[in-house]
């Protein structure tokens, strides 16, 4: 089937929308017909080298519709609405015991380009491109393993909904399942991007004290404000540490760091307090080159 994706040719090249070939779907996936796709910083960063084989067709954040299923799917149907999100093999220790997001073959079924079988299902003048997360969603259709589905309602709008499958479940999980805080502890959470601005969602409904947000722009601090944050500090314009200890009387509880920049990681250890936890969820730039 004849498709038109946004291709990854090699390093540093910009993305060329091209006509390539994608493969029925096999017993356990689905084709999907995408309405809308979410950009993320890992795409941006893959687009440099730091992902998946080239060539490839980027995307993770899927949003879609099916529209035909391999023979041993039976929860999914054609004309389901779906959101795609990462790939997990669903049978590891870690799968089995219920920690899909430490899958044991995670780094090989997201980033080596090759869906569950270890096969290809894009191509182009007979070379394979590789699939990103499972699901390649810079593109008008995708194939992807039913465990990287989640069927959605059909009165949410699906443009809406692509960033779920990996920046605000990033955000908001990172809270509430690994974090974990108490109800009126401290949060100090450093990037107001899309991952940053889902974990304050997720700390006003835990009804956390106080949600400092940090970041450089503005625009972003003032949406935060919005979302439920209780102080907005721009880090241009004074000492994150001390104003977190300040606010905090010596430090927060918990702290996330979403930006990846080395000292915006150490401003987010040093406003801890004693005992105090940090998540670092953005890859750090030093071990990006």
């Amino acid at each position: 089937m004849k498709i038109k994706a946004a291709l990854a040719k090699e390093k540093n090249y910009p993305l060329v929308i091209e006509e390539i070939e994608i493969e029925e779907p096999k017993e356990d996936e689905v084709l999907i017909k995408i309405v809308a796709s979410g950009i993320c910083h890992t795409d941006a960063e893959s687009i440099k080298g730091n992902g998946t084989p080239f060539p490839a067709v980027l995307g993770h954040e899927g949003s879609g519709i099916i529209e035909r299923v391999g023979s041993n799917v039976t929860h999914l149907k054609v004309g389901d609405h779906i959101v795609l999100s990462y790939s997990y093999c669903n049978s590891c220790s870690q799968c089995l015991t219920g920690h899909h997001n430490l899958c044991i073959r995670t780094v090989e079924l997201n980033f080596g380009g090759k869906l569950q079988d270890q096969t290809y299902r894009l191509h182009k003048d007979g070379q394979n491109y590789s699939t990103f997360f499972g699901q390649s969603s810079f593109a008008t259709y995708a194939v992807a393993n039913i465990n990287n589905i989640v069927k959605v309602d059909h009165d949410v709008d699906l443009r809406l909904l692509g960033p779920l499958g990996c920046g605000i479940q990033t955000g908001s999980g990172t809270v509430m399942n690994s974090l974990k805080p108490e109800p009126g502890s401290s949060i100090a959470i450093y990037g107001a991007g899309a991952v940053g601005l889902s974990a304050v969602m997720a700390a006003n409904l835990l009804g956390l004290k106080n949600i400092i947000v940090i970041d450089i722009h503005e625009n972003r601090l003032e949406l935060a404000k919005e979302l439920g944050a209780t102080h907005a500090l721009n880090s241009q314009s004074l000492n994150v540490v001390e104003e977190v200890k300040k606010i905090t009387d010596g430090g927060v509880h918990y702290a996330i760091e979403t930006t990846g920049v080395p000292v915006v990681i150490k401003n987010g250890i040093d406003s801890l307090r004693v005992a105090g936890k940090i998540s670092i969820r953005g890859g750090p730039t030093c071990l990006n080159n």
